[in-house]
C-alpha cells in the first residue's frame, strides 16, 4: 500500500540512488584509469575526497536550485500569492456570482465547495468572496479596491 500511495516518491528515490551509484562507479573507473596513465596507484581516500567534492558541487549547483524552484513555487501557488493566480479566477467568480443569486442556498453551496476543495482554513483563500455580495448589490463596482 505504501509503495502504491507514494509511487512517485519511490521512483524518484530509486532514480536518485541509481544515478548516484553510477556516477560514483564511472568516477572510480575514470579516476583509476587516470592514475594508471600517470603510473600511480588508485587510492580510495583520494578518490573519496574528489568524488565528495564533485558530488556536493553538483548538489549545490543543480539540485538545490531546482528543489527551491519546485518547492518554492509550489508553496507560493499553495498559499495563493498574487503572482500565482490562475486565469480561471474570473470564471470562478462569475460562477460564484450566479450561485449567490440563489440566496442562502447558493452561498451555502459556495462555502461547501470551497471547504471541499480546501479553499479556506489556512489554505489558498478564494479572493473576492467577501466583496461579491456588495458587487452584486451594486454597492461597489467590480475592480474597485
Amino acid at each position: 500500500m505504501i509503495f502504491r500511495k507514494y509511487a512517485y516518491a519511490w521512483l524518484t528515490v530509486g532514480f536518485f540512488l541509481v544515478s548516484l551509484a553510477l556516477h560514483w562507479w564511472f568516477g572510480w573507473r575514470s579516476y583509476a584509469d587516470e592514475a594508471a596513465a600517470h603510473g600511480q596507484a588508485a587510492l580510495s581516500a583520494e578518490y573519496l575526497n574528489e568524488m565528495m567534492r564533485d558530488t556536493f558541487e553538483n548538489w549545490q549547483s543543480e539540485f538545490l536550485q531546482l528543489l527551491w524552484q519546485v518547492v518554492g513555487l509550489a508553496y507560493f501557488l499553495y498559499v495563493g500569492s498574487p503572482a500565482s493566480k490562475e486565469n480561471d479566477d474570473r470564471v470562478e467568480a462569475k460562477i460564484d456570482a450566479l450561485l449567490h443569486f440563489h440566496g442562502d442556498r447558493g452561498r451555502d453551496l459556495v462555502q461547501r465547495l470551497d471547504s471541499h476543495f480546501m479553499r479556506d482554513h489556512g489554505h489558498a483563500r478564494p479572493h473576492g468572496h467577501d466583496e461579491l455580495d456588495a458587487v452584486l448589490a451594486g454597492e461597489r463596482k467590480a475592480g474597485e479596491a
